[in-house]
């Protein structure tokens, strides 16, 4: 990766590192002057890193998938990731997840497969190793310093003799290593046995020399140490005459560089034609051995006959042989394989270097989208010679010599803890399951169902009897006001956090606009901030947070929810603004600002406040993260240059358009509203305040600028994602010319602009009045132009009902003074409607005829009630 990022350095490209832990190639970097950041290492790294500052990640190894939970959230989710991959561990014990049927760890390394735009392999073998995970991205960069480094590696720890006697061998024994390649194919047996037939001319002449006992050993290494090759090996040595015990196998899953440095000569068994050189061949010629291989393509490629390898045509392993007596002498590698295994050491340390830089360097050329203000990094054909020719090997000197520099056994790690973290989740699932079952026996669940059964029929015999007793039935209008008084009452009894109480009391609320979780950790948690979710999936749980979409249903549809960006959380907070913002200044805040650490400090926040309640600039603009800092802005451009530089050159075309259509005249607008360059910096990065009234004026303002810009550029963009403010397909489109229009508007309005650092808190006015006389558009940005132009469109979208596409009343409310005046002669008809039908009631209560009365019961007196009490007992007797 270091060679890699020096490289691309040197044709234009800024390079920033990210490490999940700290380590010694920390100086590395530094040396080349890259800065690194250490992020905390864990199993879902919940990095606060606004990772949109970049136009594309390489991710390094299969132990940095805990960084892809932040790149699959959004708005991260768009962004290149290049994820190269180097290990094999996950993908043998994929197939142990696959027989264990442990699905989810599958779908959850899946997940972060799936996230890469591109995954990239050092040879062809890995791809095929890892198509568990395939989704179609799978690219292959031949070439790695990794056979090298392990060889240094190794011959620094390890002595040649006792690795010897370890692995079984005398120390007079000359071992032949027989290898291959990685795939499976129909026919690999019988080149093995070719060769191994090839060899018995030389297992001859050791044994004429040595009358005791053979000291020759052949290891045959393929596949695994446990599979029926082992058979089928030692089956083809007995039939072709080798004593028992000359010829092994070694199953690659053992340690190979252990193997093959103990080896004195290799050759390479396979004749099937490969994509790139075969990696085995490279570990040993790094390890200083000589190597015998078929005269393939990709082979000759890199090895020259008898010079840094010796090669035999695959179409007559006879002469295998004569190859084979060349190198080997009386029992001992020859003065010739001595000094061919010399010459090829060297270069195989750097081998295919060329090809990885430049296959790395074409692949970000292919993905990656630069924006219109990035200067195009220089063609791969640009990189210099010196950083194609080999490894950055001068710079890990110090590293080489590390013994603790491990990072297979970091990756293992990795693993094990992804593991245990889906099994600890796994498991606690289940317990949960498990403590139900047995918290609810069948007993249990038989009470329930006879309770239930009985409260079911209560409940039907009560509202039976309901029905059968007379109620009250009130009017209509008493139906509707109790509800209103109910909805009232819930309302009002709604408990609200100390955030929501102390907003209320206070002059400002500045509002923070996201999407996704992925800038969560940018947001404040404090009553002055508010945050405004631009979709509903996306929201913070537990906070009192703005749901964007519900307030302005444009804003569910992908395409205006890209294309305004934050813009669409003004236009959802200004929608009915009264029902959700109560107080007198309103302000936002991008959260990619507090990533770039200009948010408003604490004493900043004082001194905005101070400023507000103690109205020291009136009716102003304050802003605090501003143009001349702008990263984009490295040339310190005026602000039409400025614009035009981000918006792929045609911001000036864009704007002078909208305005024409906006206002509309009908003539080209040759001209655009000054702002001129004295001095003073403008605002960027929607981070600002303001009064709410004026707050209102700019939306209406806005609404009939994105308007218009909507009418030109929406056919194009919506059908072919281009957009000409951008070089390449953007679905952001216009975004970038409304990160600016609050400074045209602010300007040309004559409201003061006050920009307040951000830290300290000091405020210093921009653009002064003074200053702006004879430049200002007063006329086309004057509250009375502005009003009357909102009152036109929305007279016509009342009365006239159009049926084209039209987006500004889809931004907010619709309303002019005719429409106040026809809801009020509504409201007066239905008031009057209603008193009409109170009086016609009454009246035929009034006229309703009653039935005359057929008899009266006249109460007796009671000396009557005694006579005949006395009368009816006397009768009885």
């Amino acid at each position: 990766m270091v060679s890699v990022a020096l490289s691309l350095q040197e044709i234009g490209y800024a390079i920033k590192v990210y490490s999940l832990e700290d380590g010694p190639v920390r100086a590395v970097w530094k040396s080349l002057g890259v800065p690194v950041t250490i992020l905390r290492n864990s199993y879902k790294a919940e990095t606060a890193v606004d990772w949109l500052n970049y136009d594309g990640i390489l991710v390094n190894s299969v132990g940095t998938k805990g960084i892809f939970s932040c790149l699959l959230q959004e708005p991260f989710k768009s962004l290149p990731v290049i994820w190269t991959i180097h290990e094999r561990e996950l993908a043998l014990r994929s197939r142990q997840y696959i027989s264990n049927g442990q699905i989810q760890l599958i779908d959850d390394w899946r997940q972060a497969f799936n996230r890469a735009t591109v995954v990239v392999f050092p040879n062809y073998f890995l791809p095929m190793m890892y198509s568990v995970f395939d989704a179609g991205n799978y690219f292959v960069i031949p070439g790695s310093p990794d056979q090298a480094w392990e060889s240094n590696s190794l011959k620094a720890v390890d002595n040649q003799d006792d690795l010897l006697v370890k692995m079984g061998y005398g120390r007079d024994d000359f071992v032949i290593a027989i290898v291959g390649s990685e795939f499976s194919y129909n026919g690999l047996w019988l080149e093995h046995a070719f060769v191994l037939q090839a060899l018995l001319p030389l297992f001859s002449d050791f044994q004429s020399n040595n009358n005791s006992s053979s000291h020759l050993k052949v290891s045959i290494l393929r596949g695994n140490s446990s599979s029926n090759y082992k058979v089928a090996v030692e089956a083809i040595a007995l039939k072709l005459g080798y004593p028992k015990g000359t010829v092994e196998h070694n199953g690659i899953d053992g340690d190979v560089n252990r193997f093959l440095s103990i080896s004195n000569l290799v050759i390479y068994g396979s004749f099937l034609e490969e994509q790139s050189f075969p990696e085995i061949l490279i570990q040993a010629m790094c390890f200083g051995k000589p190597i015998i291989a078929p005269d393939l393509a990709m082979i000759k490629k890199y090895v020259d006959d008898r010079v840094n390898g010796f090669l035999f045509p695959k179409e007559n392993i006879g002469v295998l042989t004569q190859v084979l007596f060349q190198a080997i002498s009386n029992g001992k590698l020859s003065p010739l394989a001595q000094n061919v295994a010399s010459i090829g050491k060297g270069p195989a340390k750097n081998l295919m270097v060329t090809e990885t830089i430049e296959g790395y360097a074409s692949l970000l050329a292919n993905v990656l989208k630069f924006p219109s203000e990035v200067r195009p990094p220089k063609v791969v054909a640009d990189i210099p010679t010196r950083l194609k020719d080999e490894w950055q090997w001068h710079l890990f000197d110090e590293i080489i010599d590390s013994r603790d520099f491990n990072r297979t056994a970091k990756t293992y790690s990795f693993i094990d803890e992804t593991e245990e973290h889906m099994n600890h989740t796994n498991g606690e699932s289940s317990d949960v399951g498990r403590s139900i079952d047995e918290a609810f026996s069948y007993t249990d669940w038989e009470e329930e169902k006879l309770i239930e059964m009985i409260n079911a029929r209560k409940k039907r015999e009560d509202e039976e009897l309901k029905d059968r007793t007379d109620q009250w039935h009130g009017t209509w209008e008493e139906v509707y006001r109790n509800a209103k008084r109910a909805d009232r009452a819930r309302n009002d009894l709604r408990e609200r956090d100390d955030r929501e109480l102390e907003r209320t009391g206070q002059p400002l609320c500045i509002y923070e606009p996201y999407f996704g979780e992925g800038a969560w950790p940018f947001l404040h948690r404090n009553s002055l901030y508010r945050g405004i979710g631009l979709s509903t999936k996306g929201r913070r749980r537990g906070e009192d947070d703005v749901d964007a979409p519900s307030r302005l249903p444009l804003l569910s549809t992908h395409y205006y929810r890209d294309i305004l960006g934050e813009f669409g959380a003004f236009f959802a907070i200004a929608n009915r603004i009264d029902r959700i913002h109560k107080n007198a200044w309103i302000g936002f805040q991008s959260w990619r600002a507090t990533a770039r650490k200009a948010s408003l400090s604490k004493i900043a926040e004082s001194s905005l406040l101070d400023a507000i309640q103690t109205k020291k600039y009136g009716d102003a603009l304050y802003f605090w993260v501003h143009m001349d800092k702008d990263p984009r802005n490295h040339t310190q451009q005026d602000f039409w240059s400025f614009c035009d530089s981000i918006n792929a050159g045609n911001c000036r075309f864009a704007v002078s358009e909208a305005l024409r259509r906006m206002y509309g005249i009908k003539h080209d607008l040759d001209s655009l509203p000054p702002m001129p360059m004295d001095g003073n910096t403008w605002s960027v990065m929607n981070s600002w305040a303001m009064p709410t009234r004026s707050f209102l004026e700019f939306i209406m303002f806005s609404r009939m600028f994105v308007d218009a810009l909507d009418a030109q550029m929406y056919d194009e963009h919506h059908q072919s994602g281009h957009c000409y403010l951008s070089l390449h397909k953007d679905r952001h489109c216009y975004s970038r010319v409304l990160e600016l229009l609050v400074n045209v508007w602010a300007y040309h309005s004559a409201r003061r602009m006050v920009y307040i650092n951000h830290e300290s808190g000091l405020m210093q006015e921009k653009h002064k009045l003074k200053s702006r006389k004879g430049h200002m558009w007063i006329n086309w940005f004057s509250y009375t132009t502005l009003k009357s132009m909102d009152g036109d469109l929305a007279e016509e979208f009342d009365t006239d009902h159009p049926t084209r596409r039209w987006l500004w009343p889809s931004t907010g409310e619709v309303f002019w003074q005719g429409l106040y005046e026809r809801e009020q002669k509504l409201r007066h008809r239905q008031k009057e409607k209603r008193k009409q039908q109170s009086k016609d009631k009454i009246a035929r209560i009034r006229k309703r005829s009653r039935q005359k009365i057929i008899g009266k019961y006249i109460k007796p007196p009671p000396e009557d009630r005694g006579n005949s009490s006395s009368t009816t007992s006397a009768a009885t007797l």
